[in-house]
């Protein structure tokens, strides 16, 4: 055991923090153009870090959805055509499944609501670079919310009834009702870091915060939040297992921001938030959260960004973005910069145009927070992250391999680098595709900088001497290292 011990901290030795070059920390800089404008389009990260860019509007006078799609590459900070999603749709989700698949699903066909909502849903698949249908939902939901969940099922709501997406079946199924929400309303959703989901924030008129519970299949009542009349469009995990809800687009766009603790199921008011509506919020490696831009009064995106501290409970300014941006997207990136990406432009100059149109954006960003923390890594006997992961049977302290393989039921210590100290949000792990329960995570015992993940081989993981397994973490996937499987 104080061999395999030594050589993990080896390879731990040789890991290392990456660097952005060529932008000082703290700032934003352009990165170029997409293939077109969009906004309420998707920007996810994929396993080999690169982002899918799908969906969205192209037009502010027309504003009807598109279905081409597009890939942006850091390492030469390209974008390119990655063809068309099977529905166009915009305000859609886009869930990165177990398997390295993204599930895109709902939305709406414009933003004006001429054309129903979107009851189709697709996958992607960045293997074959190809979008194909999947089952379609129960009724068209848009604005809806999608959740991975624990048990590797994504939880959809936005529509009279949530329901629940199989990755294995490609179906969807019906879940338990709200607990005393409208139908019609919209919510934000979190994943909590023990497995429930927290609905709140989005629909304003004093509708009830729920709490679903993945076990139970049922939903049930908790809060309410501070602000009756405030309406927030997103949610933010912080390091500590408390929900940041920041901004407000009522009550003539004043600020507005709180804190939902989860041990008391109570909500507390936050003072100094910004006064950007529909911003971005992006949850840093160092617990930090960039929240950018949004919808101003009169209708045109704001350049403005702020810093939350959840250590200090204070916002602080943080600059301004190359352009003013609104119903954008953020995407936390595998080297700890942010690409943010479209959105609806700042009211344009008196160039002839009217001075109520709002333009669609091209263009894309990047953030350097002043910590750059990598994406997380798991260890390969290698020593270059690929092939045999550095994964030792929890009874034996021997190396899972083909010769020695791992069963379904059984519990495995992983080793990687890259988990926030003290945070209490999970990582989640994929064994062949499946979610594995999590056991254990944190620093391992006795060793600076190492991490220590264990986990109980799922049932249902595909037989093998070279199984994939891959830890993603505050959305961000790892490396792919592999193990055997009987």
């Amino acid at each position: 055991m104080r061999r395999i011990f030594g050589f993990l901290l080896m390879l731990l030795g040789s890991s290392g923090y990456h660097s952005a070059m060529a932008q000082s920390t703290g700032s934003f800089k352009a990165a170029g153009n997409m293939t077109m404008p969009r906004a309420g389009h998707t920007a996810t990260l994929l396993p080999n870090g690169k982002v899918l860019i799908a969906g969205g509007s192209s037009s502010a006078t027309r504003s009807e959805a598109v279905t081409g799609a597009e890939i942006y590459d850091p390492s030469d900070g390209t974008f390119i055509q990655a063809g068309n999603m099977t529905t166009a749709r915009l305000r859609h989700t886009a869930t990165p499944l177990p398997d390295g698949r993204i599930l895109i699903a709902g939305g709406l066909g414009s933003f004006d609501n001429r054309l129903p909502a979107v009851a189709t849903a697709e996958l992607y698949d960045p293997v074959t670079g190809r979008f194909a249908a999947t089952g379609s939902m129960i009724a068209g939901k848009s604005s809806n919310t999608a959740t991975l969940l624990n048990n590797g099922k994504v939880l959809i709501t936005g529509g009279p009834r949530a329901e629940l997406y199989d990755p294995a079946t490609g179906l969807f199924t019906a879940t338990g009702p709200y607990a005393g929400r409208s139908a019609e309303s919209v919510s934000t959703a979190t994943l909590l870091p023990d497995g429930r989901v927290l609905f709140a924030g989005w629909s304003g008129n004093c509708e009830p915060t729920e709490l679903y519970d993945p076990v139970t299949g049922t939903f049930s009542a908790t809060g309410p939040m501070t602000g009756c009349d405030n309406v927030y469009t997103a949610g933010t995990l912080l390091m500590d297992g408390k929900v940041l809800f920041a901004g407000n687009i009522e009550s003539n766009y004043v600020a507005a921001a709180e804190v939902f603790d989860p041990a008391t199921g109570t909500f507390t008011p936050l003072e100094g938030a910004p006064v950007a509506a529909v911003s971005t919020f992006t949850l840093l490696p160092d617990g930090t959260v960039l929240i950018a831009g949004g919808v101003l009064p009169g209708g045109g995106g704001g350049p403005l960004a702020s810093i939350y501290d959840s250590t200090t409970g204070k916002f602080a300014f943080a600059g301004e973005m190359t352009i003013g941006r609104a119903v954008n997207a953020a995407t936390l990136l595998s080297d700890g910069t942010v690409l943010i990406t479209g959105g609806f432009g700042p009211r344009p100059p008196s160039v002839g145009l009217p001075t109520t149109e709002i333009f669609v954006l091209a263009s894309a960003e990047i953030y350097k927070p002043f910590l750059l923390r990598p994406a997380p890594a798991l260890l390969a006997l290698s020593g270059d992250g690929r092939g045999q992961g550095a994964i030792l049977h929890a009874r034996t302290a021997r190396v899972v391999t083909a010769s020695d393989p791992g069963v379904p039921g059984e519990v495995l210590e992983i080793y990687s680098t890259g988990l926030q100290d003290g945070s209490v949000i999970p990582p989640q792990v994929a064994i062949g595709g499946r979610l594995a329960e999590i056991l254990y995570f944190g620093n391992a015992p006795g060793f600076i900088g190492l991490n220590q993940v264990n986990v109980r081989v799922p049932s249902g993981v595909p037989q093998g001497p070279d199984v994939p397994v891959r830890l993603n973490y505050l959305g961000r996937p790892s490396n792919a290292v592999t193990i055997g499987v009987q």
